[in-house]
Protein backbone atom coordinates (compact mmCIF):
# COMPACT_ATOMS: atom_id res chain seq x y z
CA UNK A 1 0.00 0.00 0.00
CA UNK A 2 1.24 3.19 -0.86
CA UNK A 3 -0.60 6.81 0.33
CA UNK A 4 -0.03 9.93 -1.41
CA UNK A 5 -1.16 13.51 0.07
CA UNK A 6 -0.97 16.40 -2.39
CA UNK A 7 -0.85 20.42 -1.09
CA UNK A 8 0.22 23.61 -3.09
CA UNK A 9 -2.61 24.03 -5.53
CA UNK A 10 -4.16 27.13 -5.21
CA UNK A 11 -5.63 30.35 -7.61
CA UNK A 12 -2.46 31.99 -9.26
CA UNK A 13 -2.49 35.01 -11.83
CA UNK A 14 -1.30 34.17 -15.30
CA UNK A 15 2.26 34.13 -15.63
CA UNK A 16 2.54 33.34 -11.96
CA UNK A 17 3.98 30.12 -10.42
CA UNK A 18 3.46 27.38 -7.35
CA UNK A 19 4.98 24.99 -6.56
CA UNK A 20 2.69 21.53 -5.66
CA UNK A 21 3.94 18.83 -3.06
CA UNK A 22 3.05 15.03 -2.67
CA UNK A 23 3.91 13.80 0.15
CA UNK A 24 4.67 9.69 0.04
CA UNK A 25 4.39 6.81 2.80
CA UNK A 26 3.91 3.36 2.39
CA UNK A 27 5.35 0.94 0.85
CA UNK A 28 8.03 3.20 -0.77
CA UNK A 29 10.45 0.78 -1.15
CA UNK A 30 8.11 -0.76 -4.00
CA UNK A 31 7.36 2.54 -6.30
CA UNK A 32 9.54 2.28 -9.69
CA UNK A 33 7.76 5.69 -10.99
CA UNK A 34 6.54 8.86 -9.48
CA UNK A 35 4.03 11.06 -11.98
CA UNK A 36 1.63 14.19 -11.70
CA UNK A 37 -1.55 13.72 -14.05
CA UNK A 38 -4.13 16.75 -14.27
CA UNK A 39 -7.69 17.01 -15.32
CA UNK A 40 -9.37 19.91 -16.41
CA UNK A 41 -13.23 19.89 -16.33
CA UNK A 42 -14.85 18.25 -18.95
CA UNK A 43 -11.69 16.62 -20.25
CA UNK A 44 -9.57 13.34 -19.57
CA UNK A 45 -7.21 12.75 -17.52
CA UNK A 46 -3.65 13.63 -19.01
CA UNK A 47 0.10 13.41 -17.79
CA UNK A 48 1.74 15.82 -17.13
CA UNK A 49 5.02 14.84 -15.96
CA UNK A 50 6.98 11.65 -14.03
CA UNK A 51 10.31 10.52 -12.52
CA UNK A 52 12.49 7.44 -12.35
CA UNK A 53 13.86 5.95 -9.02
CA UNK A 54 17.05 7.12 -10.76
CA UNK A 55 15.81 10.73 -11.55
CA UNK A 56 15.25 9.92 -14.98
CA UNK A 57 11.97 12.98 -15.83
CA UNK A 58 9.42 13.32 -18.75
CA UNK A 59 7.06 15.65 -19.51
CA UNK A 60 4.24 16.38 -21.45
CA UNK A 61 5.31 18.97 -24.69
CA UNK A 62 2.94 21.17 -22.89
CA UNK A 63 4.81 21.71 -19.92
CA UNK A 64 8.43 21.29 -21.28
CA UNK A 65 10.48 24.16 -20.31
CA UNK A 66 7.67 25.81 -17.67
CA UNK A 67 7.04 22.48 -15.02
CA UNK A 68 9.73 20.40 -13.01
CA UNK A 69 9.31 18.03 -11.48
CA UNK A 70 11.96 16.62 -8.44
CA UNK A 71 12.15 14.41 -5.68
CA UNK A 72 13.38 14.96 -1.81
CA UNK A 73 14.40 11.49 -0.77
CA UNK A 74 14.62 12.14 2.76
CA UNK A 75 11.26 13.48 3.16
CA UNK A 76 9.79 11.22 0.78
CA UNK A 77 8.22 13.94 -1.00
CA UNK A 78 7.62 14.94 -4.82
CA UNK A 79 7.66 18.59 -6.33
CA UNK A 80 6.45 19.80 -9.69
CA UNK A 81 7.52 24.07 -9.89
CA UNK A 82 5.43 25.13 -12.35
CA UNK A 83 6.09 28.58 -13.58
CA UNK A 84 4.99 30.54 -16.61
CA UNK A 85 0.94 29.54 -15.60
CA UNK A 86 -1.34 29.73 -18.74
CA UNK A 87 -5.29 29.44 -18.07
CA UNK A 88 -4.89 26.46 -19.93
CA UNK A 89 -2.85 24.61 -17.07
CA UNK A 90 -6.09 25.29 -14.56
CA UNK A 91 -6.76 21.98 -13.57
CA UNK A 92 -6.91 19.51 -10.55
CA UNK A 93 -3.43 17.92 -10.24
CA UNK A 94 -2.62 14.07 -9.60
CA UNK A 95 0.06 12.86 -7.90
CA UNK A 96 0.78 8.99 -8.90
CA UNK A 97 3.06 6.43 -7.88
CA UNK A 98 3.33 2.91 -10.31
CA UNK A 99 4.55 -0.06 -8.34
CA UNK A 100 6.71 -2.84 -9.96
CA UNK A 101 4.21 -5.05 -10.03
CA UNK A 102 2.41 -2.08 -12.24
CA UNK A 103 -0.28 -1.49 -9.60
CA UNK A 104 -0.86 2.50 -9.73
CA UNK A 105 -2.10 4.52 -6.25
CA UNK A 106 -3.59 8.38 -6.43
CA UNK A 107 -3.45 10.89 -4.35
CA UNK A 108 -6.96 13.02 -3.84
CA UNK A 109 -5.99 15.32 -5.99
CA UNK A 110 -5.17 19.71 -5.68
CA UNK A 111 -6.88 22.02 -7.70
CA UNK A 112 -4.63 24.68 -9.75
CA UNK A 113 -6.64 27.62 -10.98
CA UNK A 114 -4.94 30.15 -12.96
CA UNK A 115 -6.93 33.21 -14.14
CA UNK A 116 -6.17 35.65 -16.98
Amino acid sequence: QVQLVESGGGLVQAGGSLRLSCAVSGSIFAIRLMGWYRQAPGKQRELVTTITRDGDTNYADSVKGRFTISRDNARNTVYLQMNSLKPEDTAVYYCNARLASLMSYWGQGTQVTVSS
